[in-house]
């Protein structure tokens, strides 16, 4: 068994025998606790697999590349034997059916091995001399490049962080020409859109953090190419890439991607071009900006553990620690509660050593425990069912004891010792700290002020730190550690940028219609009987009689009707109901009729008016501003009035205009959200008051709303309808059936009006304001 083993290795050949028959109870334990310990449970088989693996190199470099069906695996790397063995565990993976294929040669490399085993994949590489190796991993391969050392005396086993991301080449070409962009170009393959960027020679970069707006990729002390191509755009539906741009600032060319909402994108190096591989999200996918951390505070209780860990097992990653144990150390930082996920196990003990029961916990979860001599005394526990790890926890805590975990590695102690350790590695950083050297930086700042940025930037500064402002130039002064520097130029690099512009434009739709129609009649005469008539009644009384329409007065409308004679100039209208007609509106008709005596007249005059009008009035006020700032345009006129006071009679003037007030904000996902204020004000002069003055017609909107950028809106709108049926008319004749029209004037008017106001924002910076 493992840990008889491990115990021989441990003791030299004089102790073998004394280390046997104190193993002996040990190895009869976990035997009896074996078969009654619950099976572990079996992790389902995984679909990764390592397919193949390719050497290149010499006696002094070799470069490897572990090819496989797996998306970004995880990974832990380490040597032994003095730098000659470098061994590397894929978990979760399985080989080949016909084994890992070997392609190419090194001579560096004297042997290669594989072997599977419950956690994965084990490839083993044997040297001629001690290596220096390191690593990088992206979908489906694994590289290393192992160089040989001078003098490698370092027997120790290190592992090193798994680390996903740029994939880095095998070979490093010469650096002596100028870095320079020549083009990019985007490809479409599997549904993925590739970014190629071609270079004059193979360079590092950088992808800037940033999910909302365009995409990054920083290539320092590089230049773009006379002729080089510097923007590309897609078109087409279901594009995940938009548009490619390159630019230069500050010595360094920046490549930015236009990409669908929520993309991500992963690039590598291929020889002397960058590879940019950006996938659609999922639909489920969270598209949201998510907040950034620029700067994290490290704890004094977690110091000691950092401290620790630089000089032990680099295992940096919850992933390559969980490989090399059955069990990953998790806490839930929620509740500050642990999860067990250990094997279970029954124990039952009485007075038995501590030593043994840890080592017992050792062999059951597969991890190394080392123990301090003040580590002793013994234990009577009694568990069924319970998680390894959470055994041994119970266990540590019931004699005092602390654990400290580095990887699959667990120093046991007396919490009295961890904490003075703590104690001490506490005081070593912070002397650390005091006497790290400081370094000046001048931080430019292009659109804020660097006034305004200085608070916010003394909160990330040490107690040795000072910062302070050029303000001819726009500059932060800092001076402190590396470390806080780092954090100033990334604050300072989110926070400074271009305050969105927003140009806003309104539209004001005014729309009217009129119908009126009037319809009149006049109608009358007189009738004569006497002795100048020469038509007499031949009576005594009444000996003439005349009968004549009393309706009309100076101001009837006569137009169309001819009189017989002199003494008829104006009709005698019975009915007198005319519509009102003249020049331009409307139109009469009259008929008279008389005697041939001329003691008899008949006058008829018909008149009707009809008029249908649309009115559309458009105004569309636009203004641009900047993000949170309100913008103020008005155009009108100032209407005189007469304003009567003690002083006497007095002049006043009444604004008539229209107005647009808006207030914008620029939201992370590219939308605007308004406060919009629009008055629209206009004389009426067909309403006057008894001076004469014009009453004023007001149109005003007061909202808030949020509208996509570029998109346009109806934030409000007022319909109104106005309908009128008028009859004048003789009384009780009027309301005879059929000849009631002929004592009848008849008006229909009916109008309508609308309003409609439409807003429009559009962000006019849009790519430089939301890159974050």
């Amino acid at each position: 068994m493992r840990i008889a083993r491990r115990a021989f290795e441990d003791h030299d050949v004089g102790r073998e025998e004394s280390s046997m028959r104190r193993l002996f109870p040990i190895v009869a334990i976990v035997a009896l606790l074996w078969q009654g310990t619950s099976a572990v449970r079996a992790q389902p088989a995984s679909s990764a697999r390592v397919e193949a693996l390719a050497l290149r190199g010499d006696e002094t470099r070799a470069d490897v590349v572990i090819r496989g069906a797996f998306d970004v695996p995880v990974y832990a790397v380490r040597s032994r034997e003095g730098g000659r063995v470098v061994v590397v565990d894929v978990q979760g993976a399985s080989l080949a059916d016909a084994g890992a294929s070997l392609e190419g040669d090194a001579s560096l490399i004297t042997r290669t091995t594989s072997s599977t085993s419950a956690h994965g994949v084990r490839i083993e590489l044997e040297t001629r001399s001690a290596v220096s190796y390191r690593v990088r991993a992206s979908s489906g391969r694994i590289q290393l490049r192992l160089e040989a050392l001078p003098d490698a005396s370092d027997e120790s086993e290190s592992a090193v962080p798994v680390v996903s991301g740029a994939e880095e080449p095998a070979s490093e070409p010469a650096a002596d020409a100028p870095l320079a962009v020549r083009g990019v170009s985007v490809e479409r393959r599997d549904g993925r859109d590739r970014v190629v960027v071609s270079l004059s020679r193979g360079a590092e970069f950088r992808l800037l953090p940033g999910r909302v707006g365009p995409a990054r990729l920083e290539l320092p002390a590089a230049e773009i190419a006379p002729g080089a191509r510097r923007e590309v755009r897609v078109e087409g539906d279901g594009a995940v890439v938009r548009s490619v741009r390159v630019r230069s600032s500050d010595g360094r060319t920046i490549v930015e991607v236009d990409r669908a909402e929520g993309a991500t994108g992963t690039a590598i190096r291929e020889g002397d071009r960058i590879v940019w591989l950006f996938a659609a999200p999922p639909p489920s996918a969270d598209t949201r900006p998510r907040s950034r951390t620029i700067a994290r505070e490290t704890h004094l209780d977690d110091e000691l553990g950092t401290l620790e860990d630089a000089g032990a097992s680099e295992i940096e990653s919850e992933e390559a620690a969980a490989f090399l144990t059955d069990v990953p150390l998790q806490v839930d930082a929620a509740r500050g509660s642990r999860q067990y996920r250990g094997r279970r196990i029954d124990l039952d003990f009485n007075n038995a050593d501590i030593h043994n029961i840890l080592r017992l916990l050792a062999e059951v979860g597969g991890v190394n425990i080392v123990t301090s001599d003040d580590v002793s005394g013994t234990v009577t526990i009694r568990m069924r069912n319970v998680p390894w790890d959470q055994a041994l926890e119970v266990v540590l805590q019931a004699k005092g004891l602390g654990m400290v975990r580095r990887g699959n590695l667990i120093r046991v102690a007396p919490l009295s010792t961890l904490e003075k350790e703590r104690e001490a590695a506490i005081a070593r950083r912070k002397q650390q700290v005091e006497l790290a050297p400081l370094e000046t930086r001048l931080v430019p700042v292009s659109y804020a002020t660097a006034s305004e940025l200085e608070p916010r930037v003394r909160e990330l500064l040490s107690p040795r730190g000072t910062v302070s402002v050029d303000e001819r130039t726009n500059v932060l002064i800092v001076r402190d550690m590396v470390e806080a520097l780092d954090d100033v130029e990334e604050l300072v690099r989110t926070l400074d940028t271009q305050t969105p512009q927003v140009l806003v434009e309104a539209r004001i739709v005014e729309a009217t219609s009129q119908y009126i129609r009037d319809v009149g009649i006049q109608w009358g005469g007189d009738v004569t009987m006497s002795t100048a008539t020469g038509n007499p009644t031949g009576l005594v009384f009444p000996s003439s009689v005349g009968v004549a329409g009393g309706a009309s007065d100076q101001t009837t409308p006569t137009a169309g009707l001819s009189p017989f004679s002199r003494q008829v100039a104006v009709p005698n209208f019975g009915v007198n109901l005319p519509a009102t007609v003249g020049t331009g509106n409307g139109g009469a008709i009259g008929l008279t009729l008389g005697s041939l005596g001329g003691n008899v007249h008949l006058a008829v005059r018909l008149s009707a008016a009809e008029a249908s009008g649309t009115v559309r009035i458009i105004s569309s006020p636009r203004i641009l501003t900047l993000d949170n700032h309100e913008a103020h345009i008005a155009q009108g006129t100032l209407i005189p009035y007469s304003q009567i006071s003690a002083q006497g009679v007095q002049t006043a003037f009444q604004e008539a205009k229209l107005e647009l007030r808006v207030r914008p904000h620029v939201t992370s996902d590219g939308s605007v959200a308004m406060h919009v204020r629009i008055t629209r004000d206009e004389p009426d002069f067909t309403r006057t008051s008894v001076r004469g003055d014009p009453t004023i017609l007001k149109r005003e909107a007061e909202t808030d709303l949020l509208v996509d950028d570029g998109h346009t809106a109806v934030i409000g709108g007022i319909y109104t309808r106005t309908t009128g049926r008028n009859v004048d008319q003789v009384p009780f004749f009027g309301d005879i059936p059929i000849l009631g029209v002929l004592f009848q004037r008849r008006r229909v008017r009916d109008e309508r009006s609308e309003l409609l106001i439409f807003l429009t924002p559009r962000i006019v910076n849009r790519d430089e304001a939301l890159r974050r």
